[in-house]
């Protein structure tokens, strides 16, 4: 599990500069310039909780670190792709598999509970419960 200050250290050691930026609509945005430097907007006057601040760095370090980047123009199964891969490296981050399946084990079941515990938003820990029991379906 990841802090929001153990991420901002993340960007700040992969050299990720993270602004704040006016983003009413989005609320944040991650670019990649052709140097390959990655840069973070993030809307400050969008952010509800510590939480939602966490998940939006998180998801956006995500498709840095993973590459996971597409444009205005890109097809809608291109974006969903990318999108996927920074909701898998977010989830995985703020998530970890195993940190979960301890939370369980302690009486967190509840997405409410586990949201809280892990310091997510309730939609984020939906997310990271579905994206773990599609991969537990895939063992089978």
């Amino acid at each position: 599990m990841s802090s929001l200050d153990g991420l901002y250290d993340l960007a700040e050691e992969e050299n990720i500069e993270v602004l704040a930026v006016s983003l009413p609509i989005i609320g944040a945005v991650s670019a990649m310039r052709q140097s390959g430097k990655c840069y973070i907007g993030i809307d400050p006057f969008c952010l509800e909780t510590s939480s939602d601040e966490c998940v939006r760095l998180a998801h956006e370090l995500g498709h840095c670190v993973t590459g996971s980047f597409y444009n205005i123009y890109a097809a809608c199964d291109i974006r969903a792709k990318h999108e996927y891969a920074a909701d898998k490296w977010a989830i995985k981050k703020l998530v970890p598999e195993d940190e979960l399946e301890e939370a369980v084990k302690h009486g967190f079941t509840e997405s409410w509970e586990l949201s809280e515990y892990f310091d997510v938003t309730v939609p984020f820990m939906q997310k990271a419960m579905s994206y773990y029991k599609e991969q537990a379906l895939g063992r089978l």
